[in-house]
């Protein structure tokens, strides 16, 4: 028995970190398994959402470990959407405190519901269908202004080299667009979805590439690593806020870390044999039966 946790029960929560660092690289929804897990082990919800947001704050600093390769050359933006990620965590823990606790619980369904729907709309999917599209159009626009024919792309020329088309294009070579070129909507975006990283996150990852992506901002991959900024800011300042406020289930909270760095490790070599859209049809799946068993819970 630890701090009132059985070995059993800190098993399972361990076993639920390992789900949500699954998701979380799968499908970008890691609190979707996360923080149902230790409702359903009898944590109160407010102490379970702090808890959670320190257990996943790993998740986000490995994320961030290894995307260094996209994010170089972006140091200004990367800084910016850090700081506003810290502090727009800090609010939303702030809020999530200084709230009645039963504002959360019956904001709760709502949000595991709009988390769902994000992964459902799946916008990271159609943002790498878009990103390869571009791809291909911009190769094949470099190669007809080379006059090369298309069928030959990639294979040596007359000198026995790859055509300069062939090694002229790649998405790492196009860059993220000036920060004065950004539009003020997205500005607000980035807030309100630090904000949200901090009261409670389910989904906010999926939200920050939405916005992004709408504003033009690059290429998939980079802006993918400049939302993961946002989200590990927001952990980790909403984390320092939740601890100091004496708000967070420590075996519980380690257990979920160790889980999720296991589960986001192991992810890769399962998933690619896993068809994505069942993956993502069986997280929405699960955040609307759970959205329907919560809301039974709180509005009736």
């Amino acid at each position: 028995m630890i701090a009132g946790f059985s070995v059993l029960t800190l098993f399972l929560i361990l076993l639920a970190g390992i789900g949500a660092g699954f998701v979380g690289y799968a499908v970008g929804a890691s609190s979707l398994v996360s923080y149902p897990a230790l409702l359903a082990l009898g944590i109160p919800p407010v102490l379970a959402n702090a808890s959670n947001t320190v257990g996943v704050v790993g998740t986000g600093v490995g994320g961030l470990m290894g995307a260094r390769k996209e994010l170089a050359g972006q140091t200004l933006r990367s800084v910016t959407y850090i700081a506003i990620g810290a502090v727009g965590g800090i609010l939303g823990a702030l809020l999530l405190l200084g709230l009645d606790p039963s504002v959360f619980e019956f904001l709760a369904p709502a949000l595991i519901l709009f988390s769902a729907l994000m992964i459902a709309f799946n916008p990271r999917g159609r943002m790498q269908a878009k990103q390869a599209a571009a791809d291909a159009q911009a190769q094949l626009a470099l190669m007809q202004e080379a006059g090369q024919d298309p069928a030959t792309a990639g294979k040596p020329g007359a000198h026995g080299k790859p055509s300069v088309a062939a090694k002229t294009i790649s998405p790492e070579d196009r860059l993220v667009q000036p920060m004065r070129q950004d539009s003020w909507w997205v500005w607000l975006g980035v807030v309100a979805v630090a904000i949200y990283s901090g009261y409670f996150g389910a989904g906010a990852g999926t939200v920050a590439l939405a916005v992004l992506d709408a504003a033009n901002i690059g290429p998939f991959h980079k802006i993918n690593a400049l939302k993961t900024l946002i989200g590990t800011g927001a952990n980790i300042t909403a984390s320092v806020v939740f601890i100091v406020r004496g708000v967070v289930d420590w075996p519980a909270a380690i257990m979920l870390c160790i889980g999720c760095f296991i589960g986001g490790y192991i992810a890769p070599p399962i998933t690619r044999k896993i068809p994505a859209n069942v993956m993502r049809a069986a997280a929405v799946i699960a955040g609307i039966v759970l959205t329907i068993d919560l809301a039974a819970k709180t509005y009736f």
